[in-house]
């Protein structure tokens, strides 16, 4: 009798043991679920909404994933070329080309480059291939292209505007104040524009707008400017006397400035002097024609009367 008490004591204490455990471990679902459940709550979304979320992010990866295996096999290329069939047979398809902000330069350029695209369907129209080919013409600064559905192409040109004048041994060039060059110019229509001439002087065009700056009054009486040696710059005004300034660009900025207050106090530009020389500042050196003439006449009779 004794062993059969201790095995039923036995099977009830394991039985409890079984229980308690069993208790514990709701217990520690329950605490889990409601700390889970209390930083849900905290969050700005109800249960549902965070379902779908969590939906559109499986799908999501799910497309992705469609996407780069059909990449991969080429599909998507084929799904393209249906699409653009699709579309060219509905109508969306290149017909006009619609150009604005041009003013100086030649539009057909613009059409030339944008109905190359003409037998495309608007899907597969490269907008951005386009805005790249039409950077490079020389009147274009900036460009936008856009579709205009169902059959318009839309271009937006910014022009550059023109400067100067570039005198190359062959020709004329209307540039920009960067130096780029716009077109060939005729002689005649070049006339509103300073001429900029000496070798490697393109490349110093926004340098002289900087040297002129230095002095405004005379800056609207420049009608040209020669490059010397790689090194400095010989200015001509309206009144086509010459001014040979300094190498370097600060000496030639004060030469400047040195000679327009000198004009504004005794009405240099226009006077019987036909160059000044400021290469040695601040010294100045004026020649007068036939004043070393004059000067050698003189001496002659004076050496006759001797």
């Amino acid at each position: 009798m004794a062993r059969t008490n201790t095995r039923k004591t036995q099977g009830v204490r394991r039985q409890a043991r079984a229980q308690g455990t069993s208790r514990k471990v709701r217990s520690a679902r329950s605490k889990g679920q409601s700390i889970l459940g209390r930083a849900l709550a905290l969050l700005p979304f109800t249960e549902e909404q965070l379902q779908k979320a969590f939906t559109v992010l499986i799908l999501g990866g799910a497309l992705v994933a469609a996407g780069w295996v059909a990449q991969v096999s080429g599909a998507t290329a084929v799904a393209s070329d249906r699409v653009a069939h699709i579309a060219g047979n509905a109508g969306f398809k290149l017909q006009r080309v619609e150009v604005h902000g041009t003013e100086r330069m030649n539009t057909m350029m613009v059409h030339e480059r944008a109905f190359g695209q003409r037998d495309l369907a608007m899907t597969r129209v490269d907008t951005r291939a386009l805005r790249e080919d039409l950077l490079t013409l020389p009147w274009v600064q900036d460009a936008r292209v856009s579709r205009q559905l169902p059959d318009v192409l839309k271009v937006d040109i910014v022009e550059r505007e023109p400067h100067a004048v570039l005198a190359r041994p062959d020709r004329l060039m209307l540039i920009d104040g960067t130096g780029t060059e716009l077109e060939p110019i005729s002689a005649s229509d070049a006339e509103p524009y300073m001429l900029i001439e000496g070798p490697g002087a393109q490349q110093q065009v926004e340098a002289l707008d900087l040297l002129l700056d230095a002095a405004p009054a005379l800056k609207g009486k420049v009608t040209g400017a020669e490059w010397v040696g790689n090194r400095r710059w010989n200015l001509t005004f309206e009144t086509d006397q010459r001014l040979a300034l300094p190498q370097g660009e600060d000496r030639a900025a004060a030469a400047l400035v040195s000679f327009a207050q000198a004009d504004g106090v005794h009405r240099l530009i226009g006077g019987e002097v036909v160059s000044f020389d400021m290469r040695n500042p601040p010294r100045m050196y004026m020649r007068v024609p036939g004043r070393a003439e004059e000067q050698e006449l003189a001496m002659r009779a004076a050496e006759e009367d001797t």
